[in-house]
């Protein structure tokens, strides 16, 4: 089980909020990145963030276009894991490509405050917040495989797959 500080927001955080599409065409480094993530929302985040902390949000989370830096700014930051009531498809897609694990836990926001440590067990598949446990859905081997390895381009440059080099 694994201990974790996380971030709380609400419903409906589109991908313009997560990461501004301002800089989606002109900002490239990782370090850049991270420090805008969330910046139209939460002032605090990109400067306190700490690895491990973990992202916990209401309904719709990354809604809006299918832009990747929107995971990639969080995991720059050092997010590897988002809790959401629900998400966007695309970017459930994009998280899982880009080895960031999305958590569907309907209600935890509700129960946290930012700054709130929680516990994830993902043998056990349940998250345990305020004394509670929450359970949560239990991944594919595939999908747990791509996560380990950090992300689907990475699991195919350790099966030497030739398209994971052009990306």
């Amino acid at each position: 089980m694994s201990h974790h500080r996380v971030w709380v927001y609400g419903d409906h955080i589109n991908t313009d909020v997560i990461f501004p599409g301002k800089y989606t065409y002109t900002m490239k480094d990782p370090t850049q990145m991270a420090s805008v993530a969330l910046q139209d929302l939460d002032e605090n985040f990109a400067s306190q963030v700490q690895a491990g902390d973990v992202i916990v949000a209401g309904r719709n989370w990354g809604c809006g276009s299918s832009r990747e830096q929107a995971v990639t700014a969080l995991k720059y930051a050092g997010v590897r894991t988002l809790i959401a009531a629900s998400f966007n498809g695309l970017y459930f897609r994009n998280c899982i490509n880009q080895g960031v694990h999305p958590i569907v836990c309907p209600g935890l926001a509700d129960t946290l405050q930012t700054g709130d440590s929680i516990e994830i067990d993902l043998d056990e598949h349940v998250i345990v917040a305020n004394g509670n446990a929450y359970p949560i859905p239990t991944l594919s081997p595939t999908v747990r495989a791509i996560l380990e390895t950090g992300g689907l381009v990475n699991m195919l440059r350790e099966r030497d797959w030739p398209m994971a080099e052009a990306t």
